[in-house]
């Protein structure tokens, strides 16, 4: 069992505010996170489980120039539909934060100014990726090429999310500007740095001496890793028009780093519930007169936050000297989906908010199914198959199954009301076993083996169940009316047992549980023993606690990914053709100079409901081409892609523009206009032949 503490300070990974929830978010950080801080609070101790909106960096800004809005109505939107759908799937924060927050702003600079007025930064000049398109230096997000590790060669400028490794942007082979599609230039910027080369001898002592054994191996592997390259100084500033202001009088238009003001993020939000709560909040984030009083910190994140959470802001926080540390990080690998990697760019996920309104009353059930698919050490997979048959084969046909008897056989022989038992050496074997169950899931839990601690629990509904089968209490009641009275009150408890201990995993059905047994707000130190419901006392009438998954469900989730706009293939009718043109010789046809190209910017055309126009990069220029496709395509959804260009069409004026080219284009027999585009994605300005 795990070091006792007085209380718990637990984070889960604060979600970028620039997009919905998917299945692989939950099962990363947030499930688990909840899963324990539910252990925690049946345990009684006392939690603060703290979150929020991540609403800076570049990340923001990129899904704004996407979305052709602004930042703040990025935050705002996805803030409040991320925020609903935490509390519709029942994670229990006790505060879900958001870093606008003037708080948070006001924590932040303070953070800073500390470590500034310790010494703490080195200020310097450095190279800095600066597109001159958009005449503005980039931040890491907004540089992708190829990772010098792993040659990835989408990785960004801050992290290979491949590989993991933390970057900096100018470490990338081959990077390029996600504003402008070309190759950015360096140029001279000051920033401040920590240098975390200083705090390397200190890092290693407390994680690889202090961790070792202790932390998750993907999570101490990695950290090792990082250690052995040796670290180097990494600057906490950036030039950006969007996040929280560095508070030096000669810092104009610079920002904080996103990964110095985020997990500061943890902190304010603390603030923000401490304040609205009668607590202190310093007594979950700073170090006390006494250690022993010193709260536990547990960050709850996935792989790719490893290298902040366990170097990066450790380090921040043992240069600031006052806070505690984390105790341990508990990553998560990634979360596939039907045997690919999740793409919220192509659209192959399961969004939350989606199956919430599509599976209605049915939150346990996925709950279950990624507890027991949880990537803990290494990527796992959901598929709506698999759902299905854990849905139907384990929390029905086992789970269910045995409370539901139990119930019903109660209100058949005995009027609803529970039977007193005289126990036999059956009964007592079977209560045996049901006392060592709670602390097998409570040793499982601590250790973070969330889906080890899920299957004891299955355990536990399969040994109710074969206590029933064994027994056999509807062929005993016509000749032992007192036997059966004894099996069924050991059932009940079993079943009692089960609401108090699934409460964790499963906290929707752990209510319905106690509500049909009359049970009385149990904790998890009364789970174990065979005296939690009381003879006589009223059972309720029987409620099903999740129905079967039909194949038809699972059918519609499959179809509707494969029919995704970015998955689904073009369906090609029979239509009669148009015949074909005239011949031409092969030295016309090499007249034609087509190459790929990408839409940098798009608009309508004032007074034209056909006409689009476009800033295209085309390799050789950027030039502006008129298109007419406004019916078939919105400018939004035009930004970012790759196109064919015909190159050498001599310019025409259209409607008072000079229109230097042609996008190519296919019709279908109904009229719709579809992009001819390469397969994938080509260096600008390639020969098509």
């Amino acid at each position: 069992m795990q070091k006792e503490f007085k209380r718990y300070t637990v984070t889960s990974a604060l979600p970028y505010a620039n997009g919905p929830l998917h299945i692989g978010h939950i099962a990363g950080a947030y499930l688990p996170a909840d899963t324990y801080v539910r252990y925690l609070r049946g345990k009684g101790k006392e939690v603060a489980y703290v979150c929020g909106s991540d609403e800076h960096g570049a990340a923001i800004t990129l899904r704004a120039k996407k979305e052709n809005t602004t930042p703040q109505a990025i935050i705002d939107k996805y803030h409040q539909i991320n925020k609903d759908t935490f509390k519709r799937f029942g994670i229990s924060f006790d505060m879900y934060h958001r870093t606008s927050k003037k708080i948070h702003h006001k924590t932040s600079q303070e953070f800073f100014l500390n470590l500034y007025e310790k010494g703490e930064f080195t200020e310097k000049e450095s190279e800095q990726f600066y597109d001159e398109e958009y005449k503005q230096f980039l931040a890491d997000r907004y540089v992708t090429g190829t990772c010098p590790k792993c040659s990835h060669p989408a990785a960004y400028g801050d992290q290979c999310e491949k590989c993991g490794t933390s970057l900096n942007a100018t470490d990338l082979i081959n990077p390029i500007s996600t504003l402008s599609g070309k190759t950015p230039v360096l140029k001279t910027t000051k920033h401040w740095y920590l240098p975390l080369d200083k705090y390397q001898p200190w890092l290693e002592k407390w994680l690889i001496e202090g961790k070792k054994g202790e932390w998750k191996s993907n999570v101490f592997g990695q950290c090792s890793s990082w250690l052995k390259e040796g670290l180097q100084p990494r600057a906490m500033t950036r030039d950006l028009d969007w996040g929280v202001d560095v508070p030096l009088p000669h810092a104009e238009g610079k920002k904080l780093y996103v990964w110095l003001d985020a997990p500061i993020g943890y902190i304010s939000a603390t603030k923000d519930w401490a304040k609205d709560n009668d607590k202190n909040w310093e007594e979950y984030w700073k170090k006390q007169d006494n250690p022993a009083d010193d709260s536990c910190l547990i960050h709850f994140i996935g792989k790719d936050n490893i290298v902040f959470h366990c170097i990066i802001f450790p380090a921040i926080l043992h240069a600031h000297g006052e806070y505690i540390l984390p105790e341990n990080v508990p990553a998560n690998e990634f979360l596939n989906l039907e045997g690919e990697k999740i793409s919220t760019s192509r659209n192959w996920a399961v969004w939350l908010h989606e199956y919430l309104d599509e599976f209605p009353g049915k939150e346990d059930e996925l709950r279950y199914v990624l507890t027991s698919i949880a990537p803990e050490t290494k990527d796992s997979e959901f598929t709506w198959k698999d759902y299905q048959a854990r849905v139907n084969n384990e929390l029905v046909a086992i789970f269910g199954n045995f409370v539901n008897r139990a119930v019903v056989l109660t209100h058949k022989y005995f009027g609803g009301h529970l039977p007193a038992a005289t126990l036999q050496g059956e009964d007592e074997a079977v209560i045996k076993e049901l006392a060592a169950f709670p602390a097998k899931i409570a040793e499982s839990i601590e250790k973070y083996r969330f889906r080890e601690a899920l299957a004891h629990l299955m355990d536990l509904a399969r040994l109710g169940n074969k206590y029933l089968a064994d027994t056999e209490p509807w062929k005993l009641i016509k000749t032992d009316e007192k036997r059966t009275a004894t099996i069924l009150n050991v059932a009940l408890q079993i079943a009692a047992n089960l609401s108090i201990l699934c409460e964790p995993f499963l906290p929707r059905t752990a209510e319905k549980i106690a509500t049909m047994l009359n049970m009385d707000g149990e904790k998890w130190d009364e789970a174990g023993s065979a005296n939690i419901l009381l003879a006589g006392q009223n059972i309720e009438k029987p409620a099903l606690l999740f129905e079967k998954i039909e194949d038809k469900l699972v059918e519609e989730q499959v179809e509707k990914l494969k029919a995704t706009e970015a998955n689904k293939p073009v369906k090609v009718e029979d239509v009669e053709i148009s015949p074909q043109k005239a011949e031409v010789t092969f030295d016309d046809f090499m007249k034609m100079d087509i190459r790929t190209g990408t839409i940098l910017e798009a608009e309508a055309v004032p007074k034209s409901n056909k006409l689009l126009k476009f800033k295209v990069d085309t390799g050789v220029d950027t030039r502006t081409i008129l298109s007419g496709i406004a019916k078939h395509y919105s400018p939004e959804e035009m930004i970012g892609k790759q196109v064919t260009v015909l190159m050498n069409l001599a310019p025409r004026a259209i409607m008072g523009i000079e229109s230097q080219g042609m996008i190519l284009m296919a019709e279908d027999h109904d009229g719709k206009l579809r992009l001819i585009q390469p397969n994938e994605v080509t260096q600008n300005g390639m020969g098509i032949s």
